[in-house]
């Protein structure tokens, strides 16, 4: 038998991989960790760059997930500035660019997602459109916030609004193009979708929903603005395209690993290779809990599901089982959503406390049971979100929703939450 450590090759040091990295020593395992990242930068946190750091609110360190030096520490071999090539799954190999093979026993695939790009005349501009995934462009985007008079947003979803709520931060006017009749409405549904359209449209920010982007002008390489589906102009200092991601499954895919709106995964976060996992953005895994398979693009997704894929590197048959979760601030409204609703859609958003306030607790219903619950401004309260979802019991929607019933009650024999 042989004495050869075994190496753990994580491919992607964004949060899934380095988290991933990060409970592999937590669980004892003393063989090789090499963790490569295709950017020069040490591993860092992505929501911050489109919430506190975007908007001048933290300092720069608060973005990096560890110290420099806590890599050495732990014996992981961090190698930035490597692009992988090609997974060989017969030799148990991957090719970097201008390097060597690199072996591997258990490989996980943490390649994350790239901003998906427009196809319209003047997008190829080089100079004034800006996407938001990485430091170096939100870097760029601080910078063209604090110098720019008008700002057009592409996409009112996630990232479109945290970039407009950051310029108008920075003193900016902001206009936000959305195909759909509401921000966000594909994700939260009408009834909470108009709330952030009221809530952008008090803060000064001109929606234009409905609406569709025709070309970016520009003058030789800059863009100055955007003609819309309609004929009528926007003029812009800075042009921020925000209309999804994209999954990086190149080197899964040339691998022969199968696909499926990403790398598709068991609820053991392992692909059609048993040697090989994959986790965060890229990750189409499965949900026990819902019985589907779903790719969220979520900080929590990634949070969880690397220490999972690390858990099953080392054989231990962990399933993923959270409940789907993320959070966004925007102005004063700061928010955290549990739960999922699935294709069927839901009956009725219930809504309890002060919804003029802003202060209150939302939730998606389907005959009669939570599928989803939003808190707004209220804190300490996911974990009973949660429980109510996984208890799958029906609720009686009148006293959901009356704040003089205590939430205790409204919980009733929900088990102990389980944080998202």
């Amino acid at each position: 038998m042989s004495s050869t450590p075994q190496t753990f090759l994580i491919v992607g040091a964004g949060l899934a991989g380095t988290t991933a990295a990060e409970a592999l020593r937590t669980e004892g395992f003393d063989g090789r960790v090499v963790l490569l990242g295709e950017e020069r930068a040490h591993p860092y946190d992505r929501p911050p760059l489109s919430k506190d750091y975007l908007q001048g609110k933290s300092e720069l360190d608060k973005v990096f997930l560890h110290p420099d030096d806590w890599y050495a520490e732990q014996d992981i071999d961090l190698r930035l500035g490597v692009q992988v090539t090609a997974v060989d799954r017969s030799t148990h190999q991957v090719s970097t660019a201008g390097g060597e093979p690199i072996g591997y026993d258990k490989l996980l695939l943490a390649t994350g997602s790239n901003p998906r790009r427009l196809s319209v005349p003047g997008a190829n501009l080089d100079d004034g459109m800006l996407y938001l995934r990485r430091l170096s462009d939100c870097e760029a985007m601080k910078s063209a916030f604090a110098a720019a008079r008008r700002v057009a947003i592409i996409g009112a979803g996630w990232i479109g609004l945290e970039t407009a709520a950051a310029a108008r931060a920075a003193g900016a006017e902001v206009t936000v193009i959305e195909q759909a009749d509401l921000p966000l409405l594909a994700v939260l549904g009408r009834e909470m979708a108009e709330h952030y359209a009221e809530l952008h449209r008090a803060h000064g920010v001109d929606l234009r929903l409905g609406a569709t982007v025709a070309e970016i002008t520009g003058t030789e390489r800059r863009a100055t603005g955007l003609r819309l589906g309609d004929g009528s102009m926007i003029d812009a200092d800075t042009v921020v395209v925000g209309v999804g991601i994209t999954p990086n499954t190149a080197l899964a895919e040339a691998a022969g690993l199968t696909l499926d709106n990403g790398v598709l995964v068991d609820e053991h976060l392992v692909t059609t290779d048993p040697d090989i996992f994959a986790a965060g953005d890229v990750a189409n895994a499965y949900y026990p809990l819902l019985s589907t398979h779903l790719r969220l693009e979520h900080w929590s997704a990634a949070l969880h599901q690397g220490p999972v894929a690390a858990a099953n590197m080392l054989g231990q048959h962990v399933p993923y089982d959270k409940v789907p979760y993320f959070f966004s601030d925007q102005y004063e409204m700061g928010m955290e959503y549990s739960g999922y609703v699935g294709p069927d859609g839901y009956d009725d958003v219930a809504f309890r406390g002060d919804v003029g306030k802003g202060e209150y607790l939302a939730f998606w219903l389907r005959d009669g049971r939570v599928l989803a619950g939003m808190n707004v401004n209220i804190w300490d309260v996911t974990d009973d979100i949660v429980a109510l979802i996984r208890s799958g019991r029906p609720v009686d929607t009148a006293r959901l929703v009356n704040p003089e019933v205590p939430w205790e009650e409204v919980l009733g024999g929900a088990p102990a939450g389980q944080r998202s």
